[in-house]
């Protein structure tokens, strides 16, 4: 192990760097977490003309099933603050026409909207980043209508995540790196069922009816081999920053053990498959 530790895990910049790194592999990050996706969308069973505000939608991918599902009548709003993606989020609903699919690039905890409130609020992983999460979920609230129902999905506990855990477990091989702190901003903020209950109970939200989504996530989705899910590691995830700052000769180690690590998860036609769990939380305004 390096004598040196590495410097704190910074936090999630999504106006900056990590949106412009989840950008440059927007189609393997979406069908990485297309299935939790999937299933917080059934869960939702949106209605035709029914106003869905999207939060954090990334390259749009949930924004547009939203629009499809609540048409005709209804509009979904994607609210992401990556420039990047919303600009591309943007090109892809015009490219499928999808007329009332629209995007807003703001900070969701902060923004206000000139326009009636909407029914509905969704998110696929992106409600886990605010850095005061109770005021951030004030302001969500305050832009539904009274009785709005909201769908969250939010990753579970660490250690049940092997697809995060088991590579940092290969990187603390190598470098020290600091244990991420409980309640913090970042993937697993709302871990902690309690905590995401006292959150919610803050901003005014009634009590979340909260179930598990158990599987295996394909690490840069199904087609993906070990060296592909590899590199969009590397060149798009937290896990991959600490790994750059390293010297030539660590960081080739490191990407070593990690190929070794995803050819063993390899199961041909289904990817690197990795053990996965999120919570799919829905509450009432």
């Amino acid at each position: 192990m390096s004598e040196t530790a590495a410097e704190p895990l910074k936090g999630e910049d999504w106006a900056g760097e990590m949106g412009e790194r989840w950008l440059a592999n927007l189609d393997r990050f979406e069908a990485m977490i297309a299935p939790i996706g999937d299933a917080l969308l059934a869960r939702a069973a949106y209605e035709p003309g029914e106003r869905v505000l999207d939060i954090g939608p990334g390259g749009g991918a949930t924004t547009q099933a939203i629009a499809r599902a609540v048409a005709p009548g209804g509009e979904a709003l994607g609210i992401d603050i990556a420039p990047g993606l919303v600009s591309e989020a943007t090109r892809r609903a015009e490219a499928e026409g999808i007329a009332n699919a629209r995007f807003l690039c703001a900070d969701a905890g902060e923004v206000s909207l000139d326009e009636p409130p909407f029914d509905r609020l969704f998110s696929r992983f992106g409600s886990m980043f605010f850095a005061e999460p109770a005021a951030a979920f004030a302001n969500l609230r305050s832009l539904l209508k009274a009785g709005a129902r909201i769908d969250l999905a939010v990753w579970g506990p660490p250690r049940e995540n092997l697809w995060m855990m088991e590579m940092m477990g290969v990187v603390r091989e190598h470098v020290e790196v600091p244990r991420a702190e409980p309640r913090a901003p970042g993937p697993f903020a709302f871990e902690d069922l309690d905590y995401l209950r006292e959150v919610l109970a803050a901003a005014g939200f009634g009590a979340p009816d909260i179930d598990a989504y158990e599987g295996k996530q394909a690490i840069g989705g199904r087609d993906a081999s070990p060296a592909e899910a590899l590199d969009m590691v590397l060149s798009s995830m937290g896990v991959g920053r600490v790994v750059d700052e390293q010297e030539e000769a660590l960081r080739e180690a490191i990407r070593a053990d990690l190929l070794a690590l995803f050819e063993q998860r390899y199961v041909p036609g289904e990817g690197v498959l990795m053990a996965a769990k999120a919570w799919l939380v829905t509450a009432r305004a």
